[in-house]
């Protein structure tokens, strides 16, 4: 099999997990369970989980020259990404996220960038040689819109599909979206770029049909647990999720963000892709943490043969 050679150019976060038995309301103080520290940020960690799957994966950002810096690389590096396109910025701290997990599961973050927005045009101008020797680009939206949107076009200009996962949830640009190849909006980002409140499999529809008009070759809407709707100009298709018990869910679209261009780059069909994506997803939220949590490609291999058995 094909083995993807993967760009990300993207974000780092340390990630900062409080777990307590709920979210507290404002004015609040309550007594949380247990505190851990987790190397993470959207583009770290849909690099690690491509690299997990067996992509050859490249990683471009911004990092502060401070002590979670120096955690972030080791992380990437244990992992087998590149690093050598990774810059570092003496003024500016390292990204954090700060993350409070209930019981149930399910998370409230707030993020800091720090060095992530400073990564810039001049930057990105010194990757461009790189840009045509991948088969897919990765971006999200914890860079600069303009950087984001500049990445973009460069991989248009050089025949490299970019898969953009437009997370935290804003307005884009039009060109933008006419320079993505695959767009990975949950139900409150394609809410927020469509104005079709996403609730289900058909009201995903609508909002993948409009996605569609934007410019993107595909829509992709994740779903949670109903698994991901696939949109393309040819056939509209719910792939169906898998059911698991969840434990964090903080990684779970990075997971199949990582997982949909890792199959797209071997030049899976599409459907394919996203049934794989989804089981990436599915194991990725039963484990704590961010990178932690990623599986390897015999993992999900191994989960898709339990699956199919059952």
């Amino acid at each position: 099999m094909k083995r993807s050679r993967i760009l990300v150019i993207g974000s780092f976060m340390m990630d900062l997990v409080v777990r307590a038995p709920r979210a507290p309301q404002e004015g609040e103080t309550i007594i949380g369970t247990s505190f851990g520290r987790f190397p993470g940020g959207k583009g770290a960690n849909q690099a690690v989980a491509a690299a997990r799957l067996g992509a050859a994966v490249t990683m471009a950002g911004k990092l502060g020259d401070d002590v979670f810096g120096d955690q972030m690389l080791s992380a990437l590096k244990q992992e087998g990404v590149c690093t050598e396109h990774v810059r570092r910025d003496p003024e500016a701290s390292t990204g954090i996220g700060s993350i409070v997990l209930d019981d149930q599961g399910k998370n409230r973050i707030v993020v800091v960038p720090g060095a992530n927005l400073k990564y810039n045009l001049e930057d990105l101008a010194a990757l461009e040689p790189q840009i045509a020797d991948h088969d897919v680009i990765m971006l999200q939206l914890e860079m600069t819109l303009e950087l984001v949107t500049a990445a973009a076009k460069l991989g248009r200009k050089y025949g490299v599909p970019v898969v953009l996962n437009p997370a935290p949830a804003q307005d884009l640009p039009a060109d933008l979206l006419r320079a993505v190849a695959y767009l990975t909006p949950n139900e409150t980002e394609a809410q927020l770029l469509t104005g079709i409140p996403v609730v289900d499999v058909a009201s995903a529809r609508r909002a993948a049909a409009q996605l569609l008009e934007r410019g993107p070759q595909a829509v992709v809407i994740t779903l949670g647990e109903k698994g991901a709707l696939l949109a393309t100009k040819e056939k509209t298709v719910h792939v169906p999720g898998f059911a698991v018990q969840p434990v964090d869910t903080v990684a779970a679209g990075d997971a199949f963000n990582g997982a949909l261009a890792t199959k797209i780059a071997q030049g899976a069909a599409l459907e394919e892709a996203v049934r794989f994506a989804n089981a990436v997803g599915a194991i990725t939220v039963t484990r704590p943490g961010a990178i932690p949590s990623l599986p390897t490609a015999v993992e999900v291999a191994e989960f898709l043969r339990e699956v199919e058995t059952a």
